[in-house]
């Protein structure tokens, strides 16, 4: 099957499964949307199903254009790389360039950056915070829903390794995002407020990061 949107062509991948209640709709790649259904479902229903979906499909498609883009250079801390290929078994940042050997796992290699920049940051912004909220511990994962999360119960913060390809102070926002959930657990007037005691500038970062919402 296929679907137009603009004068482009994609394919539509389905599958589907026995027992699927809802049929649900993304956007895998550049050329493909994605189609989960049940196994029953006929292709004029979701052909339907499409149609009355146009306007989130077009908004799945300009996000996933913003994050073949972004994925497809070296960003760190916000700032654009030209990728010079090597095979000296490293990563090595340069003033606008960055020479990568082609066999290095980039991630694991963030990650490691990570591991001490995530925890300098949330040292930070505790002992700077303007409530008293218990000391949490420090996971680092990547995710594709969330730039952070924090457990509650476990007092636990968990930040997502993407962070590292963005400007500090997302990372900066997001860390005093989580700790405030330490103080309120929902995202209500009273917990707005604890992020701006902490964070004055958030709406404008919030507002930068919508471009890359995941």
């Amino acid at each position: 099957m296929h679907y137009s949107i603009d004068n482009k062509i994609y394919d539509v991948e389905i599958t589907r499964k026995k027992g699927q209640k809802y049929t649900y709709v993304r956007v895998k790649d550049s050329n493909t949307i994605s189609v989960t259904t049940n196994r029953l479902t006929p292709n004029f229903e979701i052909e339907r199903i499409l149609k009355k979906s146009d306007s989130s499909i077009r908004k799945m498609i300009k996000s996933k254009e913003k994050e073949l883009t972004f994925s497809k250079n070296f960003y760190y801390l916000g700032k654009k790389y030209d990728v010079v290929n090597t095979n000296d078994g490293n990563i090595i940042l340069g003033s606008d360039k960055v020479f990568i050997d082609s066999r290095i796992d980039i991630d694991k290699w963030y990650r490691y950056k990570a591991s001490t920049l995530f925890k300098d940051r949330l040292d930070y912004w505790y002992n700077q915070f303007s409530r008293s909220i218990p000391y949490p511990s420090l996971t680092i994962r990547k995710m594709k829903t969330r730039w952070g999360v924090c457990n509650i119960r476990d007092k636990k913060v968990t930040l997502n390794l993407e962070l590292m390809k963005h400007d500090i102070d997302c990372l900066d926002y997001v860390i005093v995002h989580e700790l405030s959930h330490l103080v309120y657990g929902d995202h209500s007037k009273n917990f707005w407020n604890v992020v701006e005691e902490n964070y004055p500038d958030y709406k404008d970062i919030r507002k930068r990061m919508k471009k890359y919402e995941l």
